[in-house]
């Protein structure tokens, strides 16, 4: 019986991941075609996403107060949506590769934008937002960062970063996240 119980809790996880890489690429393809769409469409489409976050929000708040053993498993996910909700990350593949616990890839993705940046393929002001998301992602995960890439978050954190990095410090008080991510999506509605 014990396996069983194993079973479901895995496919849960596995369904809530699922759900949540649903999301973010809906994100992802938004951000991709911002061009294509007309200012109000591309609002509407964001406010809708945004929404789905917010119920995927609750229903994880709901799992989560019912069913102790997934919440260590579950509390990545959760960041993940608060930071999608409150926009400190504006980047919807490092929220995938945060929610996923991926660092390996986080760096990867770092060393990219470097090279991109050297070759002038990258503007510098997207280079500073994507590295600066990405160092609060690896330093959320506990990865060690190097003395320019502390000095690189200290000179260049914003306001959303900081909130996040608050807010997410206290992960034993998932009512914070929750209540911060409420705040958000309240603004982003209207």
């Amino acid at each position: 019986m014990a396996s069983r119980g194993t079973t479901e809790t895995s496919k849960l996880k596995q369904n809530l991941e699922e759900q949540l890489d649903r999301l973010m690429q809906q994100l992802q393809d938004l951000e991709e075609c911002r061009d294509e769409l007309d200012a109000d469409e591309y609002e509407e489409t964001k406010k809708e996403t945004l929404e789905q976050l917010s119920e995927f929000n609750d229903s994880l708040k709901k799992i989560m107060s019912g069913d102790m053993t997934l919440v260590d498993e579950l509390s990545g996910m959760q960041l993940a949506i608060q930071a999608a909700i409150s926009q400190a990350f504006k980047t919807p593949e490092v929220i995938r590769m945060f929610a996923k616990k991926q660092p390996r890839q986080l760096r990867t993705r770092l060393a990219e934008m470097d090279r991109d940046l050297m070759v002038g393929k990258l503007p510098r002001d997207l280079y500073t937002q994507q590295k600066l998301e990405i160092l609060t992602a690896l330093r959320k995960l506990g990865e060690k960062l190097t003395g320019d890439d502390e000095m690189f978050l200290s000179t260049n954190a914003g306001t959303a970063l900081s909130q996040f990095e608050r807010v997410s410090t206290d992960l034993g008080s998932g009512d914070k996240v929750f209540a911060l991510a409420s705040v958000e999506v309240e603004k982003a509605k209207q």
